[in-house]
């Protein structure tokens, strides 16, 4: 722990408190303690050695010498972690008040994402490819076909269960696990439904606590009992990508943007993929939005030279 922020045990339990009670999201709780943890040493190599010595002056300057280095959300996300932290001080009696409040981080906006994403034959081409005559093509299958076609986060399709593929009114469901241990149930596309129940039944799994998407068990083609991480995830999506000549460069999430975008291409509504993808802004859903990009490649050959 940075010893600027742990003078005491009083502060130390607090500091504590914060990146285990407070901060929930593991993917939050790392960018968090990366970010104070960079401010930290910051003011230890300025002298800055004591909490009470740390004035809003001296947050704005670290948070200037970020912008050669940082991307603007990042410096924000920086900002925010250190502001948050400090008013998980003040409120815990540890400082009077809060240095960061009172900073002001980079303005910035934006109207499309970053996300890589695949045009609807690119994503058919990719699923089409899998060799669904083994347990890990199966497997590949139905994880790509549930981010396209409930827009789930992959994190949230990691943690599913086999009890969270369920039959309710006739219909194969999902329930996500999205952040903040939120439940998110979605009814099945029904290519979707072919692939989840055809997994699961060649896969033989049968125990309902137990994880949907699992590891292999070395090269003996058999699923292990562990979970799949993110990381499995990306390496399978870029080996699958690579595989079917694709040059983009994918990722977990461009499943997700590539649903939204096929989706409001054919006339699906833009409050209607908010509630699909479970977020909170219709701003957020119009990120993943990506049929200006067809529009613009279209006007782009308009010019004949």
């Amino acid at each position: 722990m940075p010893t600027l922020f742990t003078p005491t045990p009083k502060a130390a339990k607090r500091f504590v408190a914060f990146f285990t009670a407070n901060i929930r999201n593991p993917n939050t709780r790392k960018a968090y303690t990366w970010a104070v943890a960079e401010f930290a040493a910051w003011c230890e190599r300025y002298g800055l050695l004591s909490l009470p010595a740390i004035e809003p002056v001296h947050v704005a300057t670290y948070i200037e010498s970020l912008k050669g280095r940082l991307s603007a959300p990042s410096i924000k996300q920086h900002l925010a972690a250190i502001r948050m932290l400090f008013d998980w001080l003040v409120v815990g009696q540890v400082l009077p008040s809060n240095p960061a409040s009172s900073v002001r981080g980079p303005k910035y906006s934006t109207k499309k994402g970053k996300t890589p994403v695949l045009m609807a034959d690119e994503a058919r081409m990719l699923i089409d490819a899998i060799d669904v005559r083994t347990i890990v093509g199966l497997r590949d299958r139905a994880l790509i076909g549930l981010m396209v076609y409930t827009f789930a986060r992959i994190g949230a399709a990691l943690a599913m269960q086999v009890e969270d593929v369920y039959i309710q009114g006739r219909r194969t469901w999902v329930r996500l696990h999205e952040k903040g241990g939120k439940l998110h149930a979605m009814p099945c596309h029904h290519n979707l439904d072919e692939y989840l129940h055809a997994y699961i039944k060649t896969a033989q799994l049968t125990g309902g606590k137990s994880p949907l998407f699992r590891t292999m068990h070395g090269r003996t083609g058999q699923l292990s009992d562990k979970p799949m991480t993110q990381t499995d995830a990306y390496r399978m999506v870029r080996r699958r990508a690579t595989d079917t000549g694709i040059r983009t460069k994918i990722g977990n999430h461009s499943f997700r943007a590539t649903g939204i975008t096929e989706y409001l291409r054919n006339g699906g509504k833009l409050e209607i993929a908010q509630q699909m993808a479970n977020h909170e802004s219709a701003r957020t859903t119009g990120l993943y939005d990506r049929r200006t990009d067809q529009v613009s490649l279209d006007e782009v050959e308009r010019i004949v030279i």
